[in-house]
């Protein structure tokens, strides 16, 4: 007898490798000082590209989502691999400092827009395939963007030349290319009544194809925004010391900036790692505790973090806040799943990514005023921690939907 989950640890592996491509995005840093040298550009303006992408990136993931839950995910992923690949080409047009809004649009419009049609796809073919593992499944599938920025920031600093720095977009853009034709070459959704043997879901996990919610039903419905709240609140906490990691372990810990910029790229690890981890974690322990525990290690992390006056308790400290940000992203997709079926998984999570693009933006910005104002971090860290000890009370009322409503 053939075993139907033949093959589909092959399609996380090519998730994997769609992944890593598109999070390269996380790399961007590495272009922001050569761009400042090069053009005269200032910080703000240097950012403002990676800004738009992921301000843009729910709109991707909302339309590939439903796209993909309608003709199959292959389709969609090469779409989307293909829009980001030729944005970031294009990025390589940018020669003079009054084209930057040329960058914003190649770069950021662009590439963020694909970039976003190809990150959901993985996260909802794979919880398809992956019923008896969703957490676990969706970590694994998110933690390659999450550890694309490892491979991209060496080679991209290699390959950047001071006197023409978009050049750099030209060679990269056609690895993404290549990489994100060959993953998605295999993506493929499970044939009709698949299902793992032996595994019996649990009653906390919504069982049946046939009971999964339309993404319409899903946005009437209170969980939608209760857990795109969650995910809202994670981001916006973590991804506030992910913008400002850097300069806060100079300020706090007193290393010097090419330590800093070490620690950082170490840091993406966790950052990838979390999505896994949380993601199998909340398999076992439930997705609202997963929650909850996420937060309330934040808010112990943001208190000790403006005292934490040496190398080693500022990294482990920073390594947890990171560990819990990829877990946010690596533990939602399943939460989705649970909460209103697989079958529309791509266009109901996709919608919740706006929650991305809400704390992407409002985070750093938020702590970069709060800094400025008070010449310090430890306001902001402290202001984080009293967010995220409110936010616990998110997770723990949030329960599943009852059942799918009527059809009218």
């Amino acid at each position: 007898m053939n075993d139907p989950t033949r093959g589909r640890w092959l399609l996380a592996g090519a998730a994997v490798l769609v992944q890593l491509a598109l999070g390269a995005v996380y790399a961007w840093s590495v272009f922001v000082n050569p761009f400042i040298d090069q053009m005269g550009w200032s910080r703000t303006q240097t950012t403002l590209p990676f800004t738009v992408a992921i301000g843009v990136i729910f709109i991707g993931t909302l339309v590939g989502g439903r796209i993909q839950d309608r003709i199959g995910p292959r389709p969609v992923v090469l779409v989307g691999g293909v829009i980001y690949s030729i944005g970031m080409m294009l990025a390589s047009l940018v020669e003079t400092p009054d084209q930057l809004w040329l960058l914003i649009l190649t770069y950021g419009l662009i590439a963020g827009l694909g970039l976003g049609a190809g990150y959901i796809v993985p996260i909802a073919m794979l919880v398809k395939w992956f019923p008896d593992r969703r957490g676990l499944i969706t970590g694994i599938a998110v933690a390659g963007f999450g550890a694309g920025a490892l491979i991209t920031a060496p080679v991209a600093n290699r390959l950047i030349d001071p006197a023409d720095v978009s050049a750099t977009f030209l060679p990269l853009g056609i690895a993404y290319l290549v990489a994100t034709l060959i993953g998605g070459s295999f993506f493929r959704n499970p044939p009709e009544g698949y299902a793992v043997p032996g595994f019996e879901p649990s009653a906390a996990r919504v069982a049946a194809t046939s009971d999964s919610y339309l993404l319409g039903e899903a946005l009437r419905s209170p969980q939608w925004y209760r857990l795109t709240g969650i995910l809202t609140l994670n981001v916006t906490a973590g991804i506030a010391l992910v913008s400002q990691a850097a300069p806060a372990a100079v300020a706090i810990a007193g290393m010097s900036a090419a330590s800093a910029a070490g620690l950082v790229g170490i840091l993406g690890i966790f950052n990838g790692a979390g999505r896994v981890l949380w993601g199998w974690g909340s398999d076992h322990m439930g997705r609202m505790p997963a929650f909850v525990t996420m937060f309330a290690i934040q808010v112990v992390c943001f208190v000790v973090l403006p005292v934490a006056g040496s190398t080693a308790l500022f990294s482990v400290i920073a390594a947890l806040v990171y560990l819990c940000y990829g877990g946010g992203f690596g533990t939602m997709p399943a939460a989705a799943a649970d909460f209103f079926g697989p079958k529309n998984a791509g266009a109901i999570y996709g919608a919740m990514i706006v929650a991305w693009s809400l704390g992407g933006v409002v985070g750093p910005l938020a702590i970069a005023a709060i800094v400025d104002a008070t010449g310090g971090f430890s306001t902001p860290f402290y202001i984080i921690a009293g967010l995220a000890a409110v936010s616990i009370a998110l997770p723990l009322t949030t329960r599943k939907p009852e059942g799918r409503p009527a059809q009218g």
